[in-house]
C-alpha cells in the first residue's frame, strides 16, 4: 500500500482554509492513503482557551457533519483514503476525534482515549481496528500512543499499521532540553533556517520524538504512520517531522521542509513478519502479566511482584 504522512500549518478554527490544504495535499499525493495531523480540521491548541459553549459549536456529529462529508468528496475526487482530525460531538458529550473515509464515506472513527486541551472533553473508551485495501488499521491519537499498552492492545486486536496523528513537540516537560521553541525563528525561517533546524532536530523536537516512537514500531512489528502540524498552532511552535517508519523502526520517509510538506512510502507485507516485533508477539507468555498489566495502579512503594500461583 503506498501512504503519504503529511505536515501543514493550520488555522485555528478555520476549517474551510484547513480543508482546502487537506485537498491540495490528496490531489498531489498519488497514494492509496493520506494521513493527517491531529485536528487538522478544526485547528488545537486555541481549544485550550474556549468555552464548553464554544468547543460545542466548533464539533461536528460523525458522519453527518459538514467537515465529514467534504472529506469524503475530496477523497472520491482523488480515489484516495483520507485520515483526519476533528472534535465530535455527540448527545451531550464532545470528543476528540479521528476519521478515515474514502469515497464510500466513514471508514473508521476513533476517539482520543487520553484527551486534555480542554476539560470539556470526553475520553474515548474503545480501540480501532479497521480494514483497508486488505491491511488491518489502527488509530491512537497522539498522547495514546506514549501509553505503551495502547500500542500493543491495538496491535493484537490485529493492526499491522497504527495510524499516529499528533500535535506535539516544542512544549514544556520535565524531561532535559524540553520547552516552547521561539516563535521568531519561524519568522526568520527563510532568511536564518539553520538556527531553526537545530531547535526543530533537538530535545525539543526530533531529537526526542526518536527516543521512543520507532520502539513502538519496532516492538510490536508494524507500521507507525506520524502525522504532526509544522508552524504556528496558536501561539506555539510545531516542528512537523511527519513521517512513516516500518516494523523494523527504520524511517522510511520523513519531511523535511520547514514548511508544508508530504512524504510518500510504499508499506510491504514481507517487513511485518521478517521484524523481530512479530517474533515477540509469539513468544509472549500472557499468563506471566496477565493480571499485572491489567492491575489498578498503585504506588512504586506497594509494588511486590510473586511467580503466577503464589
Amino acid at each position: 500500500m503506498k501512504v503519504t504522512t503529511v505536515q501543514f500549518e493550520h488555522r485555528s478554527g478555520d476549517k474551510s482554509y484547513n480543508l482546502s490544504v487537506i485537498e491540495q495535499h490528496a490531489a498531489a499525493a498519488g497514494s492509496d492513503l493520506i494521513v493527517f495531523h491531529e485536528c487538522a480540521v478544526t485547528g488545537y491548541t486555541f481549544a485550550r482557551h474556549l468555552s464548553r459553549e464554544q468547543l460545542w459549536e466548533l464539533a461536528e456529529p460523525i458522519p453527518s457533519g459538514t467537515s465529514v462529508r467534504a472529506l469524503t468528496e475530496i477523497a472520491g475526487k482523488y480515489n484516495i483514503a483520507i485520515a483526519a482530525g476533528l472534535f465530535e460531538r455527540e448527545n451531550d458529550r464532545i470528543y476528540k476525534a479521528y476519521v478515515c473515509v474514502d469515497k464510500t464515506g466513514l471508514l473508521a472513527k476513533f476517539r482520543k482515549l487520553h484527551p486534555f486541551i480542554n476539560p470539556h472533553l470526553t475520553p474515548g473508551n474503545e480501540y480501532c481496528v479497521f480494514d483497508l485495501y486488505g491491511w488491518k488499521v489502527g488509530i491512537l491519537i497522539c498522547y495514546d500512543n506514549n501509553i505503551i499498552e495502547n500500542v500493543r492492545a491495538t496491535r493484537l486486536l490485529g493492526a499491522e499499521i497504527i495510524l499516529m496523528p499528533h500535535v506535539t513537540m516544542g512544549t514544556p516537560s520535565t524531561r532535559p532540553g524540553a520547552g516552547f521553541i521561539n516563535p521568531e525563528l519561524w519568522a526568520n525561517r527563510v532568511v536564518d533556517p539553520t538556527s531553526l533546524r537545530i531547535e526543530f532536530d533537538g530535545l525539543k523536537g526530533r531529537k526526542w520524538l526518536m527516543k521512543w516512537l520507532p520502539a513502538r514500531a519496532y516492538d510490536n512489528g508494524i507500521y507507525c504512520v506520524f502525522a504532526n502540524p509544522i508552524g504556528m498552532d496558536d501561539d506555539q511552535l510545531r516542528n512537523g517531522c511527519a513521517m512513516i517508519i516500518d516494523p523494523f523502526g527504520d524511517v522510511i520517509a520523513e519531511c523535511r521542509a520547514l514548511g508544508n510538506d508530504m512524504a510518500t512510502a510504499v508499506l510491504t507485507r514481507e517487513k511485518l513478519v521478517q521484524a523481530g516485533g512479530h517474533r515477540y508477539i509469539a513468544a509472549r507468555r500472557p499468563e506471566l502479566y496477565r493480571e499485572i498489566i491489567g492491575a489498578a495502579h498503585i504506588s512504586s512503594q506497594q509494588v511486590v511482584w510473586l511467580p503466577p500461583g503464589k
